[in-house]
């Protein structure tokens, strides 16, 4: 699995069918699809620009289904190649789709199998991890989309290993990206898998994008889980936990509440919100540090008391681990951005402050904008509640947590 600060594994090599060629990218497109996710393959393999380094590719445009095609704009487009062009393509792109509520086209679906069985790198952009699925090219796979349909990805089809945190997933023959901006960061790894860093270097500056972005999806995660939770028997026990997140209690807790085994548990909160419990525990505790931060004058030490964390070490940890930066610096930057009236200690206490996230933190680096929507709230109204995270009490069970075995938490054991 990789990400944009990682480098892809090394996957077996597929031989392409003798048809096929691995210069040819054919990007299938269907109507109703964004334009601006449409565009970005279209741009970064159909463009000439080997006078500024970067290989050439050969783009063929296919419709996917009966055109003319529309975009969510209302532009009409018409693709020259069909389906059948696909078969000369060593990389097949569905950059979108148009509703992750309908099924694609059976026809599509197909060229999609023949394609990887003859050999082919099957990429998905955005929404485009939901045709890949439905083609059964996910099956046991990990892979990535836009965080806001990651739970409904992971609970359509449990078998694809849906990991909301990252930029983009290369599983080797099978490709998927996070929204939008991703879809680019995706491409670019796909040069640099092809030629090496100086052409992915090279194109990116042509785009004027960096070449590798560091973090994940975390940062812009709206902490929120799917409708169908709120009819769903555990949303009492997540209702419960946004409650009591100021005392120490572990998922063997939630699991007791709920009347299940840890193992069941784990694996009945993973359909229906795409994570796992102990993350999703340990964001929502990071959640309410945040708000602290913001609104009170409580002390670091304070703040890690009031959302259950073990010690401030933990804090720390967990909140550089999903924010980039300590919870001082992200107090300070706050502060520095609030005018005086609605910083903590004036009028109403700060509690009526927007509570916006700032954008330019000191070397720890930005936080984009975070949700400060109250999760416990939206729980009893809509359903609602939160991604992944918040932390583990004494006793937790961290060894049977599968994100523990992907790197991205290491040090879990000993910071909760």
């Amino acid at each position: 699995m990789s990400h944009d600060s990682t480098a892809a594994p090394e996957a077996a090599a597929r031989k392409l069918s003798g048809r096929r060629r691995k210069e040819i990218v054919a990007v299938l497109l269907f109507s109703g699809g964004p334009i601006f996710e449409s565009s970005i393959p279209l741009s970064v393999f159909g463009i000439d620009r080997q006078d500024a380094g970067v290989p050439r590719y050969r783009l063929l445009v296919c419709a996917g289904e009966e055109g003319p095609l529309r975009t969510t704009g209302g532009l009409e487009l018409t693709a020259p190649q069909g389906l059948e062009a696909i078969s000369r393509a060593g990389t097949v792109v569905v950059p979108a789709w148009r509703s992750i509520t309908s099924p694609p086209p059976v026809e599509a679906l197909d060229a999609l199998r023949r394609a990887h069985e003859e050999g082919a790198r099957i990429v998905g952009l955005c929404t485009g991890a939901f045709v890949l699925a439905a083609a059964g090219l996910l099956d046991g796979r990990p892979a990535t989309t836009h965080w806001m349909y990651a739970p409904t990805l992971a609970k359509r089809y449990p078998s694809v290993h849906v990991d909301p945190r990252e930029l983009f997933v290369d599983d080797g023959d099978v490709l998927t990206s996070a929204g939008t901006a991703a879809g680019i960061d995706l491409c670019l790894h796909i040069v640099r898998t092809d030629h090496g860093n100086e052409a992915a270097g090279a194109l990116a500056r042509r785009l004027v994008v960096p070449p590798r972005r560091s973090g994940g999806q975390e940062r812009y995660l709206d902490r929120s889980l799917p409708e169908e939770i709120g009819a769903d028997p555990l949303a009492e026990v997540v209702a419960w936990a946004l409650e009591h997140l100021h005392e120490q209690f572990d998922v063997e807790t939630l699991a007791a509440r709920a009347y299940m085994s840890r193992r069941t548990f784990d694996r009945r909160f993973r359909s229906l919100t795409g994570s796992a419990p102990l993350q999703w525990l340990i964001t929502q505790r990071v959640l309410q540090a945040q708000r602290l931060l913001e609104t009170s004058d409580y002390s670091v030490d304070e703040v890690a008391g009031r959302c259950g964390f073990r010690s401030p070490v933990a804090l720390r940890g967990h909140f550089r681990r999903q924010l980039g930066s300590s919870p001082a610096a992200y107090r300070a930057a706050y502060r520095a951005r609030r005018p005086q009236a609605e910083r903590p200690g004036d009028g109403d206490g700060g509690l009526g402050a927007p509570l916006g996230a700032p954008s330019g933190l000191p070397s720890d680096g930005p936080v984009p904008h975070q949700s400060r929507r109250a999760a416990a709230s939206a729980v009893g109204s809509s359903g609602h509640a939160a991604r992944e995270g918040a932390a583990a009490g004494p006793g937790a069970d961290h060894g049977r947590d599968p994100y523990l075995a992907t790197g991205r938490l290491q040090g879990l054991q000993n910071a909760t």
